[in-house]
């Protein structure tokens, strides 16, 4: 279900996450929530029409960043790696960080490649800074895909290595909740994938799992903004 942006609606819900179909961020926290079964309210952020600078939405997130989740009281949690934690500590079944300490490393390590080093630059953040400064389209695209193929051959031999027909192992983590977006969006640029055939093959079989289709851009209610 989607809504208009309203903090005091929204207190009403047991869940309430602010985000927008395409955007691989707010993608990361659909999966989460979807991998612990737990119902959520969609409420749309447009973001290619500026809602996350509009009052509304800052008294939500000072940050005017997306996602934000309310948990029902009001208090809202922000940064969706934090936001994916927070559900491991609260619902922790099905394990998003399963595994020794040294295994939740190497699952946290994964997440923090696309989430702390590729997206950061990648974002519609650095595409309107960029457009700002006169940078052609055609000079934005290699950009992105600079950086996304970098931090997909970070990746590749990690899941090589640990994947088990998920991103580390054979059941979904936290790494498969960064890993699925960003191929995403790297496909919607049109970056090849044929180098990177550990990692397609867990894209694929991600792609069979219920919850990884029930987060799929395409089919939440904002698609038709983006």
């Amino acid at each position: 279900m989607m809504s208009d942006i309203s903090p005091s609606r929204c207190s009403e819900m047991a869940l309430t996450l602010y985000g927008s179909a395409y955007a691989p961020a707010p993608y990361r926290v659909r999966i989460g929530l979807a991998l612990k079964g737990l119902d959520y309210e969609s409420v749309a952020v447009d973001l290619l029409a500026g809602a996350q600078h509009k009052p509304a939405y800052r008294a939500i997130n000072p940050q005017r960043l997306i996602p934000a989740l309310d948990a029902g009281d009001g208090d809202i949690m922000t940064q969706s790696l934090a936001i994916l934690e927070w559900l491991e500590e609260t619902h922790p079944e099905p394990a998003l960080l399963p595994g020794s300490a040294r295994d939740r490393a190497r699952i946290r390590a994964m997440a923090m490649v696309i989430a702390c080093d590729v997206h950061p630059l990648v974002n519609i953040r650095i595409g309107r800074a960029m457009e700002a400064m006169d940078v052609s389209p055609a000079r934005r695209s290699k950009w992105s895909e600079r950086w996304i193929v970098d931090g997909l051959q970070v990746l590749e031999p990690m899941v090589e290595k640990f994947g088990r027909g998920f991103a580390f192992g054979d059941t979904p983590t936290l790494a498969d909740c960064c890993l699925i977006p960003q191929v995403y969006s790297a496909i919607r640029l049109e970056i090849p994938m044929s180098g990177f055939p550990a990692i397609s093959a867990v894209v694929e079989h991600a792609a069979r799992h219920p919850a990884f289709v029930a987060a799929h851009p395409d089919l939440q209610p904002q698609a038709r903004q983006a």
